[in-house]
Parts: structure tokens; sequence; C-alpha cells
């Protein structure tokens, strides 16, 4: 290869990650606006390798509100010394999102997050979202369900534990915890993360009603959660208008 389509690549490959930056920063801008986030914890990341091994995450006890672009740790779930670098993430945060990325291929973007109403419904004894609207029908057998919290997220055994209890699963409800979202993209893990908390915020109130539910039975919820499915473009779309309005409220992000 010649010295310039060498620096052709690294212009390219540059401008790839670059890109990955500012919309991983812009799911933290928009966490935060969203009320999912909490103080300084939870973490989100994206990988930035093609075998998903090398990582963009937040940099320890940063509040969402505030991450930029340029901020983000670069991070390699192969590299032992990691947490022994002055700028080491936060111990939980390497444990879940550096073991994930070096064991579930598929979970490019990895959202761990403590929103109200998911993380009220996942300390429910019975955590699952019943499919009584739209919204709860998206994740009818969609959502893998972790019942086994033993504290603090901090050893790579937990890491692994989670990464194979998640499966194939995009979803994971965190039992006494949180949620974890997992997809290819920043767009879709936000898009399923916000109608995640819409879903659990309706089941949660309908819940509180003391009413009995209304739930769908499984043929007419797994066919909407098909329908779901095959309108992807929507993700998309929502992702992108939300980051035009993050532009016109604090461009900031994207430093």
């Amino acid at each position: 290869m010649s010295n310039l389509a060498t620096l052709k690549t690294a212009r390219s490959l540059e401008s790839s990650e670059w890109q990955l930056r500012v919309d991983l920063a812009a799911a933290f801008r928009l966490a935060a606006i969203n009320d999912w986030h909490e103080a300084v914890a939870n973490h989100l990341s994206l990988a930035v390798s093609a075998d998903g091994k090398k990582f963009l995450m937040n940099p320890r006890w940063k509040h969402f509100s505030r991450i930029k672009a340029s901020e983000l740790l670069l991070l390699d779930s192969a590299d032992a010394s990691t947490m022994n670098r002055p700028d080491a993430p936060d111990l939980t945060a390497w444990s879940i999102h550096g073991r994930m990325h070096a064991n579930v291929p598929q979970a490019r973007c990895i959202i761990h997050l403590h929103p109200p109403y998911a993380t009220a419904l996942a300390s429910l004894a019975n955590p699952d979202i019943l499919p009584i609207d739209q919204n709860t029908a998206r994740f009818y057998n969609r959502v893998a369900v972790d019942n086994d919290y033993g504290g603090m997220a901090n050893s790579d055994a937990e890491g692994d534990r989670l990464g194979g209890l998640l499966g194939n699963k995009q979803i994971m409800m965190m039992g006494n915890h949180g949620v974890l979202v997992c997809a290819s993209t920043v767009a879709e893990a936000f898009d399923l993360t916000y109608y995640l908390e819409r879903a659990c915020r309706n089941l949660i109130l309908a819940y509180s009603s003391g009413q009995p539910l209304k739930v769908m039975s499984a043929a007419v919820a797994e066919k909407t959660a098909q329908e779901w499915e095959s309108d992807r473009d929507q993700f998309h779309s929502h992702f992108a208008e939300m980051k035009a309005i993050l532009d016109e409220r604090d461009p900031s992000y994207a430093e």
C-alpha cells in the first residue's frame, strides 16, 4: 500500500471513530435529559474494533450531562493493566463492559442504567414485562432476567456471568439492580432503552391502579413484537432527531 493510501485509510478510521464518539456522547447527554442516569454512576460503552474488544466508555465518575466525545476512554478488553492506570474506569464499569465486550461480540453498544421505572419493575418478585400495550409487547419473550443479584458487579466473574445470562438477547432486567441494553449501534440501543423505560412506566402505572391487567394473548404479543422488529428505520430517525435537538440545546457533546 502506498503512503498516500495508508494516510487515507488512517484518516478514514479516525473519522469513523470520531463519529462513534459523537454518537455515544450524545447518548450520555440524552440519558441525563431523560432522567435515566444516577449521580456519576452507570455506564455506556461502544465497540470500535471489528472484533468488538476495543471500545469507548465514559471516564470514571463524570456526570452524563457534561460528557464530551473527546473525553471518552478508549479501552481494550484484553488489556489486564487497565485498572492500574491513573485514568482507569470505574471498577464496576470495567467488570461488566470489559467482560461483555470480550465475550459477547453482538453487543457493540452496551447501555447499563438504573432508570426509575425499569429499576422499580426489576425490583419486583415478578420483573416480567407483561404485554399490556404496544410498548410492552415490543419486549415480549425478548428479555433475559437476572434473579441472582449478589452485590456490586466488581469482578470479572460477575461480568462473565451476566454475559452468559444475556445469551442472544439484547435486554436484561437486572433484578434488584437496573437494566442492561445491547445493540449493534448507538441509535438502536438508545431507541430500545427509551421504549424499555416507557414500557416499564406503563406497566408500573397500570399496576398502581389496582385494577386487573388486560394482558395480550401470546399470539398477539408475538405478532406485535415482530412488527416492531420489522420497522428498523424508525430508531435511526429517532436518534437523529434527538441529536438535532441536542445541537440546538447544547452542541458541546460533540467536542
